[in-house]
Formats: structure tokens, sequence, C-alpha cells
């Protein structure tokens, strides 16, 4: 006879054995190089972390890549930029194709360098050294040049607004060639090489900066308001600068326009108010919640309540993406202690640069924004336990629910918590959606993850039933493999609810295959 005690019958003979240990030290499940590396592209910042610093996500990502074809590493550029509208990984990826394959990179530089923070970006990871050269090359110099001049002078007066290294720096290093006697006084003009610049040569739109300057009786000229902050402003400047504003920027700068007496203009406070809530603005900007959420929190007590209640009726456009799902659904944030983390990472020194958002508030924010579509959906948060919490109403406000999430971090992480809640009470599960920085520790089984333990029973009982581990830090591994019924997908884009609502909705498009998509 076998030995009974070896192959006797367990509810989690099916789960499969974990293969990696997380950062928190628990079992868990390695994800494939590609998502793994697609995971550190949609989120991270290459900042400090709960678990990790910058520089061992700088080192993961560069592994990672030489694991990928560069293929998939131009894709996941583009979309990293364009989809998850992220910053330092993509301008890192174009880097790394920088070394390894310049016919990819001549392909997507232009979709993933859109603006001059990104070639900034570009041009201080090549000069730093840590994609393995520290010169552009002639291909990559090349490219910067064809961007420069294709570049507006609008275009390029606002790109000059940064440093370290400046758009200066970058014109003079790449040694842009002038087409003309009008781009030559711009080139001449954005160097600061005043001698030698023919004023009279310059674009329409830098004489008229440069005449207002010396004379500031005049309307304010057409130019980014960056430009025009360094300067000596009174109120009444400052309120044509948020008369003026785009959408983002008003977002951005509702506590500045607070010190500087704008919102004392009742008229313009009102079409601040008036612009924030508009839907076509809201979809034009390409706003996603997180960012919504994180102006509504820093807003000063000064800025007005029609302003404020502005953001939360632009909230209800940014998640038009959130999926409705039909049946019995299931949303469980992590509210445990390393969720405290900056959702961006903790820059060095946890200076500027450093965002006030942290994981909870954006895991709150995700579950509220479900709950929102799914009003009958369940709200389970937990730490190392499942968190008592009155039962949310979907008919509040995203902002107003999520605030109350956010209030119960504390705690150790125990993800299969939640399921095992729901297997006691044998509650049916058509969907349990998991919001979390996926470092379980206090639940490590003997095979497997707790969580896959529990939810080896939950199919069971309910063969259909989906997981989905929204992972909004990069770590590199889940607590539940992929599988038919199983999804990880990672970011705090709505890129991730449209990625979600697919799955639930049995589309086709998980994460890796939507990057797999991309042209290039």
């Amino acid at each position: 006879m076998a030995n009974p005690d070896l192959f006797k019958s367990t509810r989690g003979a099916l789960v499969p054995p974990a293969d990696a240990v997380n950062e928190a030290g628990g079992n868990a499940y390695a994800l494939s190089p590609k998502h793994a590396l697609a995971q550190y592209a949609v989120t991270g910042c290459l900042s400090n972390t709960f678990y990790a610093s910058a520089e061992e996500q700088l080192d993961t990502i560069l592994s990672l890549a030489q694991q990928c074809e560069p293929g998939f590493i131009a894709k996941l550029a583009v979309f990293s930029r364009q989809s998850a509208y992220m910053k330092d990984s993509p301008a890192l990826l174009c880097a790394w194709l920088a070394t390894t394959d310049v016919r990819l990179l001549e392909r997507v530089f232009d979709r993933v360098i859109d603006n001059g923070r990104m070639l900034r970006n570009f041009a201080q990871i090549i000069r730093s050294g840590v994609v393995g050269r520290k010169s552009f090359g002639t291909a990559p110099r090349r490219l910067i040049r064809r961007w420069i001049e294709r570049r507006s002078p609008e275009q390029l007066l606002r790109d000059s607004v940064g440093e370290s290294p400046s758009l200066a720096d970058i014109i003079k290093m790449v040694h842009v060639k002038p087409a003309d006697s009008e781009r030559a006084a711009l080139y001449a003009y954005l160097v600061n090489t005043r001698r030698g610049v023919d004023v009279a040569r310059l674009p329409a739109s830098v004489q008229a900066f440069e005449a207002w300057k010396a004379d500031k009786s005049g309307p304010l000229p057409p130019v980014d308001f960056r430009l025009l902050t360094a300067l000596d402003l009174g109120p009444k400047e400052w309120i044509a600068i948020a008369r003026n504003a785009g959408w983002t920027m008003t977002r951005m700068n509702l506590n500045t326009f607070v010190r500087h007496g704008v919102f004392e203009d009742g008229a313009t406070t009102k079409l601040v108010a008036a612009r924030l809530a508009d839907p076509n603005e809201v979809r034009r900007a390409r706003a996603f919640p997180y960012q919504l959420m994180a102006a509504f929190l820093n807003a000063d007590k000064a800025v007005p309540r029609v302003v404020t209640n502005a953001l939360q009726d632009a909230m209800e456009v940014a998640t038009e993406n959130v999926p409705e799902t039909r049946g019995d659904v299931f949303v469980l944030p992590d509210v445990s202690g390393s969720m405290a983390s900056p959702v961006t990472g903790r820059r060095a020194g946890g200076g500027g640069g450093t965002s006030k958002m942290r994981c909870i508030d954006v895991a709150a924010l995700t579950a509220a924004c479900i709950l929102r579509k799914n009003p009958d959906a369940q709200v389970m948060p937990f730490a190392q336990g499942v968190v008592d919490l009155p039962r949310l109403n979907a008919r509040d406000s995203i902002l107003t629910n999520a605030e109350k999430l956010a209030k119960l971090l504390g705690g150790g992480t125990n993800c299969s918590a939640p399921l095992l809640a729901i297997e006691k009470k044998r509650a049916h599960v058509d969907a349990a959606i998991f919001v979390s920085d996926n470092e379980s520790w206090m639940d490590t089984a003997n095979r497997g993850t707790g969580m896959m333990q529990v939810w080896s029973a939950i199919v069971q009982r309910d063969p259909e039933a989906k997981l989905v581990c929204i992972d909004i830090q990069p770590y590199g591994t889940s607590q539940a493999p992929e599988g038919k019924n199983r999804l990880n997908v990672g970011g705090f884009s709505d890129t991730v609810f449209q990625v979600v609502g697919d799955f639930l909705n049995e589309a086709p498009g998980r994460f890796v295959e939507r990057i797999e998509s991309v042209e290039v």
C-alpha cells in the first residue's frame, strides 16, 4: 500500500507548486520575463518602493530586457508611454534599444519621445551609461536632430523648460543644423548664445514673449505658463494664465492658483470649474482616475468647493472604461501596511518628485470605481484578515467611497483572507478582483500560495469563477499564476480597466497580448 500520508487527497492537490519567493518572503509564482518586464514598465517609476530600491528596479528591468526580444521591447515602450502614460520606463526602454536595435528605435522614437521631458529623460539615461554606452551614437543622434527639426518654434519654446540636461544642452550635444535663418536665430536663442541672435528673425511667438518681458503692460504672450512663472507676476497675470490654461495644467495647479489669488475672481473660478468638469476636456486630456484623486486629496482648503466638486464630476468621466460585470463580484482591496508606499515610489531624500498618492489610495479608488459600475459588488478590504467596513453605498461619489477605504490602512498582508471568508460562507463567485502590491507573506502554504489553496476550493464549487489580480507595484511575482480563468495585470491607468473588462467578458486581449498587438 502506498504511503497514505504522502498521497492523501487534499483540496490543495490541484494547486501548482510555487516557484518563487516574493519580496516579503512569502511563496509566489514568477511571472514570465515578458509579463514581469511589462509589470515593471507600467508600474515602476525607478524610485524606492516599500520592498525594493530604485537601483534594484533598474537592475531587474535591464536583466528582464535581456531575456526578451527587441521587438517586444519596442512594443512595450510604445504601450507604456501611450497607454500607461509612464515617463521613466519608456525612455529607459528606448535607451536600451539604442544599444541593441536602432532600426526598431527609429520606428518607435517619435511615438515614445513625445515631448521635451521625454527627450531629456532619454538623453539623461543614455549619458548615465546604464544601458552600456555614454554617447548617443550616430543613429540616436540623427533621431534627436530629426525630432528637434520637426518641432514647431512654439513646441521648442515649451520644451526648453527643464534641466539635467536642458534642451539647450541637447541641441549642442547633437549639433543641430538650422534649415534657415529663422531656425538659426531660434537655436541661438535657445542655447543662450546672445551674440549673433538676429531678434528680427526669431519666430513671432518668441518675439512676442521677449517684447512682453520688456513691457508687461500688454496681454500675456501665448507661451507655456512655466516660462512666465519665473517672472514677477501679479494677480492680474495669474488670472489670465488660469483663464487660458489647458485642462491638465489646471488640474495640477489648483493650489498655485490659490496662492496667487486666482479664485478671488468669481468669473474665473466658474470658468476653471467648468473646464475641469467638461467631459470632452477630460477625455482629450486622457485623464485617469488616480490623477483626479491626487488633485482632490491635495487640494488646499482654500480651493473653492465648486472646483473640488468639478474634480468629482470629472472622475465620473474618467472611469468610463470601468467594466460592468454580471453576477456575483467581489472586490478585494489590500489595505495592509506596505500599501502606505507612494504609488510611484519614493525619490531619494524623500523630497520633490515623491507622490503623495499611496498604493492604498489607488487600491481604494479602483475598488470604488468598480463598485460605481457594479453596485451589487461586495467590497472586502483585507490586511492580515478581512477588515470590517460598513457596506459602501454605490451611489456615493467615487472619491467619497475611496476615502473611506483608504482610512483602513494597517496590518500584515494575507491575500487568501478574503477568499477564505468567501469560501467559509460558500458564497457563489463569478469574479474576484484583487487590487494589491501582491506581497502576501502571512499565508504561505506548503504547496503553492495561500491564495491558490483557497481559490482551488472555490473553483471546485464554481468552475467558471474568474480571478483578477491587479498589481500596482513592480516586483515580478504573483500570488496566482496565469490560467484560463486567472488574470494578472499591472498598472494604474484606465487601460487596466479595459484589460480586466475584456477578460471578464470573454473578449481576447490579455495584458501581454495587448502589448504584443502594438504595431511598430
